[in-house]
């Protein structure tokens, strides 16, 4: 079996460690904890990792943000994933610092990089991993926000959460979306 685990973010140091990054910050702990490497190859920073039998295939795409579908198509057809296998892990300030939520579908609650995904799949039916980073910025400064370095506080609270994040992805591959959402949403 093949997950395809597409991890959202932008390319270049000057937005690693920025809240939109999230994604990114999850696919390098999953990687780091299933001893994975992430190799450049088209559209995307890829890690094959093994895990319980089954084939995790780890995106971090190169389009940036915005153009997220392109790669993420590309991956679900280059190794013949099914939509229901695919997971798409992404930031949401909808959600407080550090929330997680697994979903089975939905729109895409203004996050371009979604809106991208769900354009060149055709549909919104496909599961997602939320990582909150919280909405603590005056009206006007949202892209200040999201593309903005996080807090030391911050980071100490994620640690534990990314870490939490990387438990979900695996739960995902084994267990499925269901059980995984009545084991670890709103916990």
């Amino acid at each position: 079996m093949k997950y395809l685990i597409a991890c959202l973010g932008n390319i270049g140091a000057e937005y690693a460690n920025t809240r939109h990054n999230i994604g990114f910050v999850v696919a390098d702990a999953l990687a780091g904890d299933l001893k994975g490497k992430f190799e450049t190859e088209r559209l995307a920073s890829v890690a094959r990792i093994k895990f319980k039998g089954r084939t995790l295939v780890v995106i971090k795409p190169t389009t940036y943000m915005n153009l997220s579908g392109k790669a993420v198509k590309y991956w679900l057809t280059k190794e013949k994933i099914p939509l229901n296998k695919l997971l798409v892990v992404l930031d949401d300030i909808a959600l407080s610092l550090g929330t997680l939520r697994l979903k089975k579908q939905g729109g895409d609650a203004g996050h371009n990089g979604l809106t991208d995904i769900i354009e060149k799949l055709g549909t919104n039916v496909f599961p997602r991993l939320r990582v909150g980073i919280g909405n603590d910025f005056p009206k006007g400064y949202q892209v200040d926000y999201v593309l903005g370095q996080w807090s030391h506080s911050e980071t100490d609270l994620l640690i534990p959460r990314v870490e939490k994040a990387v438990e979900i992805i695996k739960s995902f591959t084994t267990l499925g979306t269901d059980r995984t959402m009545n084991l670890y949403n709103n916990k």
